[in-house]
């Protein structure tokens, strides 16, 4: 079988099928085109049918390879955890917009998954305080995973803690001076649901689904600003029409300079607000079991 032939009969989109040809068969895009009657071998060729077969049947092509480029970098991921979007990556910009390389805040990422959000502010900012949590530990091993491959040695790791959103948190725990958060935002019953059924329902739609997809968005607003330092800021990822309600829970807690940020498309898909310089929410020192590495 020629190049052209597995590419003619893969039954996938054309980026699919050269992004399979390149990371398991060693052929570029230049080859293809140079060389289509090039044979392939009946090894490669086993690898690229099962590998189609599994985007056929809807499996994500980050799974498929194993990886997901997110703001510059190359994180592995497995179904364990969500694949990066590039929505997330507002997220990030919205927390390097406010310190330079040099300086170092204390950084909370709730519900990590991967580590994209914790690892990317990690690797820019290389004398911040990063700290992650999220409630599975499967998750929380390829953050780990993550973290040790893209972060320089020298740097202070990464505090990752398996739990229950900011009860998670140690007593001794500092106040932040961002918190960020790409937490479930799926509605139970959502029509989408079924097509992303490959990736792990807990960091779609939460532990309790809610039919507006809001429940986690909520308990974290709630909570976020006892952990707030003065100033700090929450910044919350949220579904394409989530953007009025969750402004205005977070102006019901009382945060200030409360706004949305459009990605791409012109939509707003991260709202965010900051704590004042009033006395600061009291602290609650509940919190579950914690699961700690460095």
């Amino acid at each position: 079988m020629t190049l052209r032939d597995w590419l003619n009969g893969c039954a996938l989109a054309r980026v699919d099928a050269l992004a399979l040809l390149r990371e398991l068969a060693g052929v570029d895009h230049a080859t293809v085109l140079a060389h289509p009657l090039r044979a392939l071998d009946a090894a490669a060729r086993q690898r690229l049918d099962a590998a189609a077969a599994r985007l056929r049947d809807g499996e994500p092509l980050a799974y498929v390879l194993g990886w997901r480029e997110f703001h510059g970098l190359r994180l592995q991921v497995n179904p364990a955890v969500l694949v990066p979007r590039p929505d997330t990556e507002l997220l990030v910009d919205f927390v390097l917009q406010r310190y330079a390389a040099g300086d170092a805040p204390n950084l909370l990422d709730l519900g990590t998954g991967s580590g994209a959000i914790a690892v990317s502010l990690a690797h820019a900012l290389p004398a911040a305080r990063v700290w992650a949590v999220d409630a599975s530990a499967a998750a929380l091993e390829v953050a780990q995973a993550n973290a040790r491959a893209l972060l320089p040695p020298a740097r202070a790791p990464l505090r990752l803690l398996q739990g229950d959103w900011l009860a998670a948190l140690p007593a001794d725990a500092p106040r932040f001076d961002c918190i960020v958060s790409n937490p479930p935002y799926v509605a139970a019953g959502d029509p989408h649901l079924p097509a992303l059924r490959h990736e792990p329902s807990l960091a779609l739609v939460g532990a309790q689904p809610s039919a507006d997809g809001l429940a986690d968005l909520r308990r974290i607003v709630r909570d976020a600003p006892a952990h707030l330092s003065r100033g700090g800021w929450l910044a919350l990822e949220h579904g394409h029409d989530q953007a009025r309600a969750v402004r205005a829970l977070l102006a019901a807690r009382g945060l200030q300079q409360v706004h949305s940020l459009k990605d791409l498309a012109g939509i707003a898909r991260v709202s965010a607000g900051r704590l004042g310089s009033g006395a600061m929410p009291p602290r609650n020192a509940t919190r579950n079991g914690i699961w700690q590495t460095s």
